[in-house]
């Protein structure tokens, strides 16, 4: 099972390093990143956090899922692979 969450809604504002503070509650964070746009360097309003863990994973969503962050509420889930 993946340990990569997918994290949508996100405030044009949230950066990679607050998106990873505000996860690193419920377990030890490998990577949080948020995405831009590659013209403008504008977020896109989602972002992706990869944890060490499953559990810590799982923690994650059911504390998480439609939380507010930065003004927003957060839509939280694992991350589908690319196809």
């Amino acid at each position: 099972m993946s340990n990569k969450l997918f994290v949508g809604g996100l405030s044009w504002g949230t950066e990679s390093d607050s998106l990873k503070s505000a996860f690193e509650e419920y377990g030890t964070v490998t990577d949080a990143v948020v995405i831009t746009d590659r013209d403008t360097g504008r977020s896109r309003g989602f972002g992706f956090v990869t944890f060490d863990s499953n559990e810590d994973a799982k923690a994650a969503i059911s504390a998480m899922d439609q939380s507010d962050l930065d003004g927003r509420t957060l839509n939280v889930n694992m991350a589908r692979d690319r196809r």
